[in-house]
């Protein structure tokens, strides 16, 4: 009897000595991934000045860094200082206060848009409106929201059309605006930066301009709810009838959901709700055992192309974010899985014929935004891991001797010589959230982000408020 109770004591002590040693091994392990972690958030960060400093030191008062040949390039005849505005938000979540106050002291006082250019709406309104605005919440330096303001006022003659939906290029200097023919993503993608202007301004005609924009596409839906991709700016016609959530239609889609978080416009809700149903009714599609959304004829439903475009992938983000994590999940999963065919993800992939139509790699950061999103929203630590394995590959195939340049083609990862500002936008910072994550830095649930990643509280914004100074 003494020997059987011997026994059980014995059996006792070595289990609770292997529980409190596994114990012991999973804090050690706890320790040395947050340790592993936050030198992961301390390379992106020097890797993000490392950047900078060669933008300031080759390309500094132009719109964009050519890493290869040491240069520059501007979109325009006129520079519009690109790069910093887009680089700000993240330079500032960084803690860079010099480098921060700099670009601030610059906009305030050399930047002016009075420029005998035609910028095209869509992209100025989400990189330089979107960045100012954003420069504004982030700082309150009333000159800023004066230059924002300014600016605003030189993008609302586009949207003097017959449908609302602005044209493709204004006259900064002019305002005679140009180009009839646009896609869904350039007609429609303005709520969320014209809402925040009326917002701070307490003018509702930047959004209520933006929103007519939103309501002349959404109106103009299919009978089973779909919409178009390309529009007719003044006869509202459809001029190609191919319904996708790809590059051309994307931020449309985001732009419902997002602005109906920040402000709460219910008509904006309703509409995101109706359109999300129609497009996992009829775009979503199960291939091989993955889940992709493709294109479909808009009046029909009928599959008419498997092409998507790396683009595609901030899809899982705002599925995450309205609250459908399960397909959030096995889309996010799907171009995880385009990602490590290649080792980076190619432009334009065919996915039932497994064949890249465009192979290069322009440092997006669709893919590592869902992951970082799904990796707050779930807490599922893959997504960490998802986004450490992508700036790995990044450095390797990305990096050159002063910063980081575009890849021509994923399968041979030859490089081009060219850095796009959504780079220290958006791809920058998400690595620097994802692997800060656990430092609470920063809190994912008090912000919305623009579709060029630049932040706004939502505290700033009371729904109350928004209802009269956003005129809905």
């Amino acid at each position: 009897m003494k020997y059987l109770i011997l026994i059980c004591l014995s059996m006792t002590l070595l289990v609770s000595c292997q529980n409190a040693q596994q114990t012991q091994s999973k804090q050690a392990q706890v320790e040395f991934n947050q340790a592993v972690t936050d030198t992961l958030a301390m390379n992106v960060k020097t890797e993000t000045l490392r950047t900078w400093k060669a933008y300031k030191k080759y390309a500094w008062g132009h719109d964009a860094l050519a890493p290869l040949s040491k240069s520059y390039s501007d979109w325009y005849s006129e520079p519009l200082y690109i790069s910093p505005i887009d680089a700000y938000s993240t330079l500032y979540l960084m803690g860079f206060t010099d480098e921060v106050k700099e670009i601030e002291n610059y906009v305030v006082d050399s930047l002016d848009f009075n420029k005998n250019i035609d910028a095209k709406i869509f992209e100025v309104n989400i990189r330089i409106l979107g960045g100012l605005l954003s420069m504004y919440e982030l700082s309150g330096n009333p000159k800023v929201l004066e230059k924002a303001r300014d600016f605003g006022d030189r993008m609302l003659p586009a949207f003097n059309t017959k449908t609302g939906i602005p044209k493709y290029w204004v006259n900064l200097k002019t305002g005679i605006p140009r180009g009839d023919t646009v896609n869904v993503a350039e007609a429609g993608t303005y709520t969320f930066e014209m809402g925040v202007l009326s917002y701070y301004t307490k003018d509702p005609k930047y959004y209520q301009a933006g929103k007519k924009a939103t309501l002349a596409i959404y109106n103009r839906r299919s009978p089973i709810g779909l919409i178009g991709d390309v529009i007719d700016v003044e006869s509202g016609e459809w001029v190609s009838k191919q319904s996708h959530i790809c590059a051309g239609v994307d931020s449309y889609y985001e732009y419902l959901y997002k602005s109906y978080l920040l402000f709460g416009d219910p008509e904006l809700g309703v509409m995101w709700d109706q359109s999300l149903e129609a497009i996992n009714q009829y775009i979503a599609e199960e291939y091989q055992g993955r889940l992709w959304y493709g294109r479909v004829d808009m009046n029909t439903g009928k599959y008419v192309s498997s092409v998507v475009t790396l683009y595609d992938a901030f899809f899982p983000a705002i599925l995450a974010l309205s609250g459908d994590q399960e397909r959030a999940v096995k889309y996010e999963n799907s171009w995880n899985w385009l990602w490590n065919k290649y080792g980076l993800e190619p432009m334009v992939y065919d996915y039932k014929t497994g064949v890249s139509r465009y192979p290069a790699y322009d440092l997006n950061p669709e893919i590592i935004e869902s992951a970082y999103y799904l990796y707050h929203l779930t807490g599922d630590t893959t997504y960490y891991q998802m986004n450490r394995a992508f700036w790995t590959e990044i450095k390797k195939y990305c990096r050159t001797d002063i910063a980081y340049t575009s890849v021509a083609d994923v399968q041979t990862m030859e490089k081009k010589d060219y850095m796009p500002t959504f780079f220290f936008a958006e791809t920058l910072k998400y690595l620097y959230l994802t692997f800060s994550h656990d430092q609470r830095i920063f809190n994912f649930d008090e912000f919305v982000f623009n579709t060029e990643a630049h932040p706004f509280r939502r505290s700033s914004f009371n729904k109350q408020e928004a209802k009269i100074r956003l005129g809905f």
